[in-house]
């Protein structure tokens, strides 16, 4: 079995690495710190691009998968899918990420190769 970074170390990475290009990203809900799941709300100049999610591959590897509604989905569509997801999973990250091409910048991050 291979060693792999802890939730909170990615997120922590992921937030770091966002200020540090210049953009924007905030923790929302804090998720279990060794193996929550992660899921991204993408931004790019305070719009909402894609929700992506980072889940374990039939191979074993971890990769980010487009989950939820759609990004121009009202306030309340979002903050109910948002809650829902949480009640169903209490160790859930919800980190909000506002950069051009959010998830590309993700998966550079996520340590996974």
């Amino acid at each position: 079995m291979t060693a792999r970074l802890t939730s909170a170390m990615l997120v922590s990475a992921l937030v770091r690495r966002v200020g540090a290009e210049g953009g924007n990203a905030v923790v929302v809900a804090k998720g279990d710190a060794t193996a929550g799941s992660i899921l991204l709300i993408c931004l790019d100049k305070g719009v909402r691009t894609a929700f992506r999610e980072r889940l374990l591959g039939v191979d074993g590897g971890y990769g980010w998968a487009e989950v939820g509604p759609k990004p121009d989905a009202d306030y309340e569509e979002v903050e109910s899918w948002l809650s829902r997801r949480r009640a169903r999973d209490p160790d859930l990250w919800i980190v909000e990420l506002d950069i051009p091409n959010a998830e590309r910048f993700a998966a550079e991050t996520s340590g996974d190769d």
